[in-house]
């Protein structure tokens, strides 16, 4: 039940957002404001931004997924393969939830992007907090020293925070967008991480802590 809680929360922060959006409610001329504060369109600001990309994050889960993979299968666990594919499954399930809020919303974007809508929510959010963070939910558990963990945690929320930053910085998306999009990419990841630990027991998870080697247990759940 615990765990429940945290993705209801999230789901219901969701659906405020989209009905805010939609409904034009007293959130949006507050997320106006502070995006005309916060916005300074810049290079720095674009290539933090470009960070969230397809081509940039996805090309880092494929590495840190195959990686993964190739330990598993070669210290003879079972089913060595099955935290790689959900976590190419998990990125292909991103499009199909953000395409569809975005049609729905089709809200505008900031002055200083050119006239389109479709910018709720920010699916570079969403693609950037859920590459990200599945690569390090796939690589902790062959990660062997503390410090090792907690080099790859802050990494990435370093990169995560810079994509944020940079979109809401370039005036790619309005901060709402962006919140949007944390409170999707997180419930995606809290089951991601959820399902790993229920199949600790057909990876092979259980046998690497019995071994005394590092636990999956240093990512969220």
């Amino acid at each position: 039940m615990p765990f429940l809680l945290l993705p209801l929360v999230l789901v219901a922060a969701f659906l405020l957002f989209t009905w805010q959006v939609t409904a034009g409610g007293p959130l949006i001329p507050l997320d106006e404001r502070l995006s005309r504060a916060l916005i300074h369109p810049n290079r720095f600001s674009e290539l933090l931004s470009d960070l969230g990309n397809v081509g940039v994050a996805v090309p880092v889960l494929a590495l840190a997924a195959g990686c993964a993979a190739w330990r598993a299968r070669a210290a003879g666990l079972a089913r060595w393969w099955l935290p790689a594919a959900a976590a190419a499954a998990l990125m292909a399930l991103v499009p199909l939830l953000v395409v569809p809020v975005k049609l729905l919303t089709d809200r505008p974007g900031t002055p200083a992007v050119p006239p389109a809508t479709g910018y709720f929510p920010s699916g570079h959010t969403v693609t950037a907090l859920v590459a990200y963070g599945a690569a390090v939910l796939l690589v902790l558990p062959w990660t062997r020293t503390d410090t090792a963990r907690r080099a790859l945690l802050v990494l990435c929320a370093a990169a995560v925070l810079g994509v944020s930053y940079g979109l809401v910085r370039r005036g790619y998306h309005w901060p709402l967008d962006v919140v949007a999009g944390w409170c999707l990419g997180a419930v995606l990841l809290l089951g991601y991480a959820r399902a790993l630990r229920t199949w600790a027991p057909v990876t092979g998870s259980s046998r690497r802590r019995s071994a005394g080697t590092p636990s999956s247990r240093t990512g969220p759940s």
